[in-house]
Formats: structure tokens, C-alpha cells, sequence
């Protein structure tokens, strides 16, 4: 592992601030992960932003009978809220459905969210790999590749995101907040994560989104921070999420 420096934001205007001063610093909360990438050196940030001591551990219910969920909500609190049980169980399904109770402790909403698309070979650093090393090639492709993509892969890259919250998400048309050095802006989770002929900048770095039946919005701020847990594009290196969930009004 790499030499890094460490530093504790504040706020979210710090957290924008010092990623905004590093290009190559990373966001941390679980770090379930980023650490492991750094341990393989597949990720080698310069600087690590800790964001755990942000105000965004809450779920809040909104005006309109949604909740809005911070990026740093635990996924084992957030699949076991009564409110998420009772109104949302396919995201509370598919959060236990994800790893293990260990992992789902330290693993924060947002992190969830914003986490690699990744495979095999993307671990391995001596193996070819777009995703790792653009242009390198893709291993995957006449490779290990029983868990891969069937639809919305290319030549470059088929490998998966691998969220099981994610997908549930897009199914209740969640929403997420995303606040940057531009501003702040609500992202459709549907138009959060890319596909891999597509890229969408934001805040200065690209990103992508979901939808889901409770609408749900995140503010993203600069790398991987968020503030808000529910929608933020995977390639979410932009900053602070912070999600905003609103229930669709039934007709």
C-alpha cells in the first residue's frame, strides 16, 4: 500500500474544498471498498477525506410521505428501518441480499452507490484491464466471464456494478441530490449510472444515476463523499452525496 496523507472534513464545504485541493484524494466513510482496492493497489489516492463526522447519518421523512436518506446511513440501519421494511421491503430485500452483516455495518449508502463496476481481472493488477488501465484491453471478454454482462456491456468492458441496493433503487425510481463545486442538482437514479457507451460530467467528473418507485435524491459533492444514500452515479468521484427519497403519490 501506498503512502497517504489523512485529513478530517468538517463539513461539506471543507470536504468540496479539500478534494477540490487534491485531485487524486479519495473520499472515505466505511471504506469497505476503497481499502480494499488500496490493498491490492488497484486505488492509490494521495490523500484520504474522512467524512464520517458530516451530518449525514439520518433518515428523515419528507413532506410529501417519502425519506430522505444520508449518504452515511449504515446499510444494515437503513435495511432494518420500519419505514423501509413496511413501505420500501424490495430495497430492504435486496440491501440483506448484499454481502455480509459485517460489511453491511461499516458500508455506508452512498458508498453503496458510488462504489467501482469491477470483475476479477479488474483486482488483478497484472491482467489487462479498460476499466483499471483505459485502453489496456479487457481480460473478461475471452476470459472468466460466467457473472458478466449479457446487456449493456461493449467491447471495452463487461463487467457489472455490483449493488444489489443499487437495482432496487432504480426499480422505485429513486432520486439522488448531488451537491459539487457547481452547485447542487437532483439526479434520476435511472440516469446515475452509465452505461458504457455514455458518459455524463458532473460537478467536473463523471457520474451516473438510477430510478425507483420512492424517489429519492442525494446531493453529490466532490469525489467519493455523499451526503444523502439514495441515487448517485457509480463513477460518483464527484463529491458529497446526500439523498432525498420522495414517495410517488398514488393516483
Amino acid at each position: 500500500m501506498n503512502n497517504f496523507e489523512y485529513a478530517l472534513a468538517l463539513d461539506v464545504a471543507d470536504a468540496l474544498r479539500l478534494i477540490a485541493a487534491d485531485p487524486t484524494a479519495k473520499f472515505i466513510a466505511g471504506g469497505t471498498n476503497l481499502i480494499d482496492l488500496m490493498k491490492e493497489n488497484v486505488a492509490r489516492p494521495s490523500q484520504l477525506i474522512d467524512i464520517t463526522h458530516l451530518p449525514l447519518d439520518k433518515i428523515e421523512e419528507t413532506s410529501d410521505g417519502g425519506l430522505r436518506i444520508g449518504a452515511l446511513v449504515p446499510n444494515s440501519d437503513l435495511a432494518f428501518r420500519s419505514q423501509v421494511e413496511t413501505r420500501y421491503p424490495l430495497l430492504a430485500s435486496a440491501i440483506l441480499a448484499g454481502a455480509s452483516p459485517q460489511l453491511r455495518n461499516m458500508a455506508s449508502t452512498g458508498g453503496n452507490l458510488l462504489q467501482r463496476t469491477r470483475c476479477f481481472y479488474f483486482y488483478d493488477t497484472t491482467t489487462p484491464c479498460n476499466k483499471r488501465e483505459p485502453g489496456s484491453g479487457c481480460s473478461a471478454i475471452a476470459g472468466i466471464n460466467r457473472m458478466h454482462a449479457i446487456l449493456g456491456m461493449s467491447e471495452h468492458c463487461i463487467a457489472t456494478h455490483p449493488s444489489d441496493m443499487c437495482v432496487a433503487l432504480a426499480a422505485l425510481e429513486a432520486r439522488v441530490l448531488a451537491t459539487g463545486a457547481g452547485g447542487e442538482r437532483s439526479i434520476a437514479f435511472s440516469d446515475f449510472h452509465r452505461l458504457r457507451h455514455i458518459s455524463t460530467a458532473i460537478c467536473g467528473r463523471t457520474r451516473s444515476s438510477q430510478r425507483s418507485n420512492c424517489r429519492a435524491k442525494a446531493l453529490p459533492i466532490t469525489t467519493p463523499i455523499s451526503r444523502s444514500v439514495i441515487v448517485c452515479r457509480t463513477p460518483l468521484l464527484l463529491s458529497l452525496l446526500r439523498s432525498v427519497w420522495k414517495s410517488r403519490k398514488r393516483q
